[in-house]
């Protein structure tokens, strides 16, 4: 069973402070240091990602990507290895520092970035885009800067692909990490994305919980 304690508690200390995304620095200090967990780092890539590719395998050749909170690199690290010149962000210094020690001879870009200011030179940059669970761990007001970012960070005929827990609007929003619905969900066709495909899937995270609810959602930004 993943412990998400102390990300909880960090997460809503920041959150009092009004600091609601310097949470995460602090929590992969921690665990570097083998204080806390990150609960989210699986040092493997994401089974929603390799799922979807089984069934959806995109043209790479030539083409972009770029991985949304990209942890310790095991998303970004498959995608290059399907093809993508792969650039990979996340907002917390130890964990990009982390990605690079635990793959040298990466060929992936691994910066550290905010994605609710992110660089304005990646606007309209890159083909394929990867984002699982970075909205569900920010708090509510926050969701549409990020969604508005996410879409801007398409070329045209780009692909995003988003996979976040799901909830409906009459369930309890719970703790961090905060389920979304399907009408937060549809601020990306408001902001000029196309919906491809939409998935409602449960799937058993840890033995002995209830199956987690999750949506998977391609969009494509077309002109």
């Amino acid at each position: 069973m993943r412990d998400r304690t102390r990300a909880r508690q960090l997460a809503v200390e920041f959150i009092r402070k009004g600091d609601p995304t310097g949470w995460f620095e602090t929590l992969y200090q921690e665990g570097e240091a083998g204080k806390s967990t990150v609960p989210w780092a699986n040092l493997c890539p994401n089974p929603f990602l390799l799922d979807f590719w089984k069934t959806h395998p995109q043209p790479t050749a030539g083409k972009t990507a770029l991985t949304i909170g990209s942890g310790l690199g095991d998303d970004a690290e498959q995608l290059a290895a399907w093809g993508f010149r792969t650039t990979a962000f996340d907002i917390s210094e130890t964990a990009i520092r982390a990605s690079r020690k635990r793959f040298r001879d990466t060929t992936v870009e691994y910066l550290a970035a905010d994605l609710l200011e992110p660089p304005s030179t990646w606007r309209r940059t890159f083909h394929f885009v990867f984002e699982a669970n970075t909205l569900q761990v920010l708090p509510a007001p926050l969701r549409l800067s990020a969604i508005e970012n996410l879409a801007g960070f398409l070329c045209p005929g780009g692909l995003l692909l988003v996979i976040a827990r799901g909830r409906e609007p009459s369930d309890p929003q719970g703790q961090m990490p905060w389920p979304l619905t399907c009408a937060e969900l549809s601020a990306f066709t408001a902001v000029g994305l196309e919906e491809l495909s939409f998935e409602d899937l449960l799937n058993v995270e840890d033995p002995g919980e209830p199956p987690v609810r999750r949506f998977r959602v391609l969009y494509r930004f077309t002109l």
